[in-house]
Formats: structure tokens, sequence, C-alpha cells
């Protein structure tokens, strides 16, 4: 059973103010797979005391030596990627494959692009007679979510660390333990004391009191919605930044001349991975209405394919993270099948022959209209939800009737079609034909969040714009 009961403050591994822990539970199993210290607000004050005393020493530092380090990191990072890899699939139920493999190497990719970023950031540019010079905000409170552990600390910390920032990380509860491995990593790198920062708990005392604190200067939130909403009104007396990266309802519009058999059983695949617990998944498949009989029948034979089982064993996926992430997505199910949508694959309650660990079914819906629960709300689970259009403007018009607008997908081979389509789309992060680009800014309009991360673009977010003027060249 692993055990994390202190908090990493200033270099060191410390006990709670106030003793208080957190049994995780195998969300494959149901037992408990380990224990986490939970974090006050006195804890979160240490923390921001070290990475205050930090800064100054930190973003003074050369980029070269921030290269260095980051260079060490790496090192660090692939040395411990098996541990990290085993420790996502305990808590949170991703198949052994996916964590050794996408898992943990997003968050490989998200730190070799920020060495590779860091070499050329534009930290000073002469403008005229004007200095414009990027400095660094300050101290970052970055909290995380669970369902991509790696890459959603990934790409906060090290564009945070590469731009002179220091941190206060907070990962969700349910992803604790590799966070503490990260820790550990950075710790052996040698980053250095205050720089970097960890303390472990839950939303409502420890996210709250670094949205609050006002020597915090930024925060960087993936999160629910709801959340993210709550943690903007906290932030706001202290005026500090705030980005959010939030949930997701994104339709993926496969056109006439698409391949229909290759694209609807990607969607479907695609959807399903990670069990379905990904902001910018797939979720709303949309075809062409002479073509939607068709569909279905792939999309049934599709997700037939997609194997529920033990996350160590040779399964495409594994429980969802917990009781209330499932209890929340069979409610769902439940009411697109009142609602009267056509369960094409899976629907309500688990598997055959798993009555232990919140494994979910496959589902697939059809004949979905967007009145419909399951079309407008973000389930967070393998749920696909299937809708025709009749002409390309009406696919448009159905793809941006969302309250969301973090990603959108579009599959054709007209490339002047498919890059019209992916203008018109309202979203932050377009992806057609299955690209894919780590450079490539990743965020959201409308509730799906502000700001951007990954690449140059996750740089910004972390400095701050200051003009010098009458600074002439010399």
């Amino acid at each position: 059973m692993r055990e994390y009961l202190k908090h990493y403050i200033d270099g060191h591994w410390v006990d709670p103010i106030t003793p208080s822990f957190l049994e995780l539970e195998n969300p494959a199993t149901e037992e408990v797979s380990g224990r986490i210290v939970l974090g006050s607000g006195a804890d979160v004050d240490l923390a921001v005391a070290a990475a205050r005393r930090a800064f100054p020493a930190w973003s003074a530092t050369s980029r070269e030596h921030r290269l260095d380090i980051l260079a060490a990191i790496l090192s660090e990072y692939e040395k411990r990627s098996g541990d990290l890899a085993r420790a996502t699939t305990d808590e949170m139920g991703a198949p052994a494959a996916l964590a050794s493999g996408f898992q943990i190497g997003l968050g490989h990719g998200h730190l070799t692009t920020a060495i590779e970023v860091l070499k050329t950031f534009p930290f000073e540019e002469q403008r005229g007679e004007t200095l414009i010079t990027r400095i660094p905000i300050g101290v970052c409170g970055l909290i995380t979510p669970w369902n991509w552990p790696m890459n959603q600390v990934a790409v906060k910390v090290f564009p945070a660390l590469a731009t002179g920032c220091t941190v206060v990380l907070k990962p969700s509860e349910l992803s604790s333990f590799s966070a503490a491995i990260l820790a550990e990593i950075l710790e052996a790198a040698g980053v250095p004391a205050g720089v970097f920062n960890l303390v472990f708990g839950d939303g409502p005392d420890v996210g709250a009191a670094m949205a609050a604190h006002p020597d915090i200067d930024m925060i960087s939130f993936t999160g629910s919605t709801r959340a993210g909403v709550e943690i903007a009104r906290t932030a706001a007396a202290t005026v500090k930044r705030v980005t959010q990266e939030l949930g997701g309802k994104s339709a993926s519009i496969i056109l006439d001349d698409a391949d229909l058999a290759q694209n609807v059983a990607s969607g479907v695949h695609g959807m399903m991975g990670n069990s379905g617990q990904t902001c910018s998944a797939p979720s709303r498949m949309l075809v062409p209405a002479a073509r939607l009989e068709e569909a279905i029948s792939i999309a049934r034979d599709a997700a037939a394919e997609v194997t529920v089982g033990d996350p160590n064993g040779n399964f495409t996926i594994g429980p969802v993270v917990s009781k209330a992430q499932f209890d929340k997505i069979q409610t769902l199910i439940r009411q697109g099948e009142a609602e009267g949508a056509t369960v094409v694959a899976g629907g309500s309650g688990r598997p055959d022959g798993l009555e232990k660990g919140y494994y979910v079914r496959p589902t697939v819906f059809a004949d979905v209209t967007m009145d419909m629960a399951i079309a407008r709300e973000e389930i967070f689970g393998p749920v696909l939800t299937m809708l025709s259009y009749s002409d390309l403007d009406h696919a448009i018009a159905i793809a941006n009737e969302s309250d969301y607008g973090l990603a959108g997908y579009v599959s054709g081979k007209d490339p002047a079609q498919t890059r019209e389509v992916a203008r018109r789309i309202k979203a932050g992060w377009v992806v057609i034909n299955g690209a894919f680009d780590f450079n490539a800014p990743f965020g959201g309009v409308g509730r799906s969040g502000n700001g951007r991360e990954w690449g140059e673009f996750g740089f910004h977010e972390y400095v701050e714009v200051k003009a010098i003027l009458g600074h002439a060249p010399a």
C-alpha cells in the first residue's frame, strides 16, 4: 500500500500542520490502495512563503541554468517512468499499456517541448526605442485533475519553472501518487529548495486557500467548470491572474467525402480511450443524415471491439476513477435512455462479469437531439452520442450549439472543405484528420475556460509583459 503522509515544502518532506489523512481506493478493486495527507490553509501558507523566498534567486537565473535543470529533470523522469506509470494505474485505473504509453509519454513530451521552447523564448524584444521584456509573474498556484495526471502537471510545472517562476502544486487527491513521484524527480534533479512545492489536499481546503492567497500571483486550474467558477470568484479579491482549462462537449464532424468506416471506428475508439475521461474527447459524432444507418452499424461493431477489465490485464479500457464518477455516468446513461435516444451499444450497468470495480459499458447512443442531456452535458465516461446533419451549415450549427468550446474535430478528404469547417467551429483547439502537435496552443472558449497551454503559448501565461520606454539600442 502506498503512503504519502508529508507535503514537499522548501526542499523537504514535512509533516502537516494539522494531521489529517485520506484513504484512497483502487477503482479496479474498490479496495484501499494507499493513504495520503490532507493539507490545510496553514500548509499552503508554508508552501507559499517558501516559494516567495525562492523567487528572487530563481527568477534571476540564466536561461542556460534553467535549461540545465530541465535537462536533469528529463533524465530523472526517464529513470522513473515505470514508477510513474504504475502509480497512474493504481490511482485512476488507466490500463498499464496506456499508463506507460500516452499517459507518461505526454508528460515527457511537454518536458522536451518546454526545453526546446526555452532555448529561443523571447524574454526581451527591442521595438524602436522601447524594450519589451517578459518577466516571470511570480509565485504560481497550480491545481490539476486526476484524469491525465502527468500531462496536466507537466503542462503547468515545466513552463512555470522554465520562465523563472516558483510553484505550489496541488494535484487532485485522487492522483496524488504520481505527483509525489514527480516531486521526488524534481528533488533528485537538483531543483532548488522552495522553487517547487507540493501540498496534498482537496479543493475546498487547499485549492480555495491557494486561490485566495495574497502572495500567489497566478492560478492555473484544470478541472470542472463548476470548480473553475468558484476558483475565479475566490481569486478575484486579490486580482491575480487566473487561467483555466475546463469542461468540454466536443463535436466531431465527419464530412460526406470521408472514409466512413475508418472515421466512425476511430471516433468510437477515440471517445472510449482513457474510459472517456478526457475533457477534449470527441463526445458528439456528427454524420451526414443520408449515411446515418451505415454509421450506426460501424459504431456498433467498433464499440464491440472495446474490451473492459483489469487495468493490469490485456483490455482496452479499465474502470472510471471513483464511485462518484461511476454514479454520475450511470445517471446520464439512464437519462439518455429515458429521453428516447437509441442505445446502439452498451447502456447502463456494469459490463457482464464485472461485479466489482467502477467499470462502465462502452456506450453509443444514436437518434440524439441537442435538447437531450447526453448531448449537452459533459458525461466524462465512455459514452458517445451520434447526431445527424442535413448539410454543412447544419453540421456547424450543431457543433456550435454548446456552452463549451474546448475542442473540435473534422474528417474529410477535401482539404479546402475541412479547413473551412475547422475555421467555423467555435473552439480553441480543432483537429483536422487526426493531426497532433505538442506546440499547438491548447485551451478553450466559453465555459471551457480561458488562457492557453502547450508549447510557446503556455510560456506566455507565466510571464508579465513590461515595456521600458526610452530604452534605445546601444
